[in-house]
């Protein structure tokens, strides 16, 4: 009987040392969670949502697994040490599609703001075309796209452009004087796209200003 008693404390003892000998790996785990943790902090979700969520996911997937294995008598952390090493690279992921995306937002704004300027300065300082400044020579041309809708509803007319024309040539603002509301903006999408050779003023080039007619005609 005593052998019996000592045989069963001995299989306990060992049942015990084999249901803790398996520890959750916690430094993965952390750094994990940190990687993560610092993705969405650095504003990843805003510049890189996709590849935030794919993080939080593989998060989500290490904390399932621990669960689990909390719930088992004989643990093995393994599978959630992998999970927490994906984990981490997916929290670096996110954060380094974040910087490369707020990059090129910010280098699209700094664009955007200088083309601007350089559409205001253009406008300021355009002369507009008459007496000794000639029209300029076109010599890239786009026609129009003729809307569906406004051939459906049998609409046509002149669409009157005045149009500045920066010193390379290039179309640097355009509005509509005379309306077609339906013609209008495909009127405005070609003549932006035109391109001219460069008016001089006194041996200079300069920006001119000058008015365009776009004719919409049903065949």
């Amino acid at each position: 009987m005593r052998a019996l008693i000592r045989l069963g404390a001995i299989a306990l003892a060992v049942a015990v040392t084999l249901a803790g000998c398996g520890a959750p790996p916690a430094p993965d785990i952390d750094v994990a969670r940190a990687a993560v943790d610092k993705a969405v902090a650095d504003s990843a979700g805003q510049y890189a949502a996709e590849s935030v969520k794919a993080a939080q996911e593989a998060l989500a997937a290490l904390d399932a697994e621990l669960k689990a294995q909390e719930a088992k008598w004989f643990k093995s952390y393994d599978k959630a040490k992998e999970l927490a090493a994906a984990a981490k690279a997916a929290g670096e992921k996110a954060a380094a599609d974040a910087v490369a995306a707020k990059e090129k937002a910010d280098a699209i704004a700094a664009k955007e703001k200088a083309d601007a300027e350089a559409r205001e300065q253009a406008k300021a300082a355009a002369v507009r075309v008459g007496g000794k400044i000639r029209p300029p020579k076109k010599i890239k041309d786009v026609q129009p796209v003729y809307p569906t809708a406004a051939k459906s509803a049998r609409i046509a007319g002149m669409v009157i452009i005045e149009a500045t024309i920066g010193a390379d040539g290039k179309v640097v603002d355009a509005k509509v004087l005379r309306s077609v509301p339906m013609l209008d903006q495909a009127a405005l999408d070609a003549v932006r796209q035109w391109e001219f050779t460069p008016t001089l003023l006194n041996g200079k080039a300069v920006p001119v200003v000058m008015t365009v007619t776009i004719n919409f005609k049903l065949q």
